[in-house]
């Protein structure tokens, strides 16, 4: 798995605002803490540079994108060398999923 740089802190931010709302119950943030922990001790991550953020700054223009969604999607361009195609992308965000299909990524989209 690979990831953008802040991808633990949207993690984090996630964790904290159910938990903020109250739809989250102490037991299952704890333990959604420490799945993050698992799951990032195995990641790849595409750390910042300028080429990413210049990216960022296209992807913003082209698909109106979050400055977030923006990086985490040309971090994936630029680990994948700007051929998406045949590589899978994961999101839960509808508009950073459409985006990144239109770049050329395979979506791979939540089933419930």
């Amino acid at each position: 798995m690979t990831v953008w740089w802040g991808t633990v802190v949207e993690c984090e931010s996630a964790l904290a605002r159910r938990r903020r709302q109250g739809s989250f119950p102490e037991a299952s943030f704890r333990e959604g803490q420490v799945l993050l922990r698992d799951i990032e001790a195995a990641w790849y991550v595409v750390e910042p540079s300028a080429a990413v953020r210049d990216k960022a700054v296209r992807l913003l223009w082209v698909h109106g994108l979050t400055a977030a969604d923006a990086l985490q999607l040309s971090a994936a361009l630029a680990w994948c060398e700007e051929r998406p195609s045949g590589h899978e992308f994961v999101s839960l965000d509808e508009r950073l999923a459409e985006a990144a299909a239109l770049e050329g990524f395979e979506v791979l989209r939540w089933q419930e």
